[in-house]
């Protein structure tokens, strides 16, 4: 991302913190992607009562983008409200990232310093198409089929 671009996707994704849904922890979140031909999607955590149906503000933003026909990706900016450190994505969220490429995550504190990264370096060791495409190509040597 330029300097233009990554201000831009900062003030989408403190802005859009407002909507967070977070009655539990109390913990807003919120994302801006940036698509490769310049499109800003935003994403907000969204908590329920059975934790594990809260969606992160990452995937959120995903989730809008690619339902949009949107899956190429510049970057994605997180911030939170915690001023003495940063919140880099939860592993989810950096798996689902990966889905989509290496593509730079910056996370922002509320006074707007960041911490750059990328998809690839926040997972080491990452899990992606990749690895199925090697396996499907091993099981065809091996003659399995596929069912």
């Amino acid at each position: 991302m330029n300097q233009e671009e990554l201000e831009k996707c900062i003030d989408a994704a403190q802005n859009s913190q407002q909507y967070a849904h977070c009655p539990y922890s109390h913990f807003r979140i919120g994302a801006a992607l940036l698509t490769t031909c310049g499109k800003i999607f935003t994403g907000v955590n969204v908590e329920n009562s059975s934790y594990g149906l809260t969606i992160c503000a990452e995937r959120t933003a995903y989730t809008k983008a690619v339902s949009e026909g949107y899956k190429s990706f510049k970057g994605i900016v997180v911030a939170s409200d915690l001023k003495d450190r940063f919140i880099t994505p939860c592993g989810a969220c950096r798996q689902f990232g990966v889905e989509f490429g290496d593509f730079e995550v910056v996370c922002v504190k509320p006074d707007r310093s960041t911490f750059k990264s990328s998809t690839h370096k926040l997972l080491p060791g990452l899990f992606s198409q990749e690895d199925l495409i090697a396996a499907a190509k091993q099981d065809e040597r091996e003659g399995k089929v596929q069912n």
